[in-house]
């Protein structure tokens, strides 16, 4: 889960909002919702707010960190949305990240600064939490399934590389933690926490 700073409203939001609009449900088939999201996605780096796949404009959502049912003062908050990857489950697959969330409350936050801090990744793919909360995390998200554990584990074998040298490795690792035309690589905070952790 890696931090996330929030932008600004976009302005067809908050013009949407002015013409006394307070449910998103009501965004459905706007163009306003589609800002959005567009807007989600950049503020992002296109990867996923919860597990870091890369998002998909035709397999995201549009995710309410507090859950409207719970929350519909916060319904149409932008400082309250995040983009989710997996909108469309295909048969067979596990639900994960804001699919599987749902209405549920989770306490660790990708608008929180130190969320990267509750989470250790290993050589082999997976996540591990530092306390309760951060297990909770996981298993409400489904960050330790076996597909995400498989995607991490592609995204870290490149660097897993004994014919590199530790200035090519560190190299390698700088390049690939840089945003490059406004994207993020996929599944950036376990690269980071695994070769980074050691030179920082």
């Amino acid at each position: 889960m890696k931090s996330i700073k929030k932008g600004n409203e976009p302005k067809e939001l908050m013009e949407w909002k002015q013409k006394g609009f307070t449910k998103f449900k009501s965004l459905r088939r706007s163009k306003v919702k589609s800002e959005v999201k567009n807007a989600l996605m950049e503020e992002q780096g296109y990867i996923c707010c919860y597990c870091e796949q890369e998002l998909i404009a035709t397999d995201s959502h549009i995710e309410h960190f507090l859950p409207q049912d719970s929350y519909p003062e916060k319904a149409l908050d932008f400082s309250n949305m995040l983009c989710s990857c997996q909108d469309q489950i295909k048969k067979g697959e596990p639900r994960h990240c804001g699919n599987l969330k749902g209405n549920n409350e989770i306490s660790i936050s990708p608008l929180d600064e130190d969320c990267e801090s509750f989470f250790k990744y290993t050589y082999d793919g997976y996540i591990e939490p530092v306390d309760e909360n951060a297990r909770i995390t996981i298993e409400k998200l489904g960050l330790d399934i076996t597909k995400l554990n498989a995607l991490r584990r592609d995204a870290i074998e490149p660097f897993i590389d004994d014919s590199l040298t530790e200035d090519e490795l560190m190299e390698f690792v700088s390049a690939y933690l840089k945003k490059v035309d406004g994207k993020y690589q996929l599944f950036y905070t376990t690269i980071k926490f695994l070769f980074l952790k050691n030179t920082e």
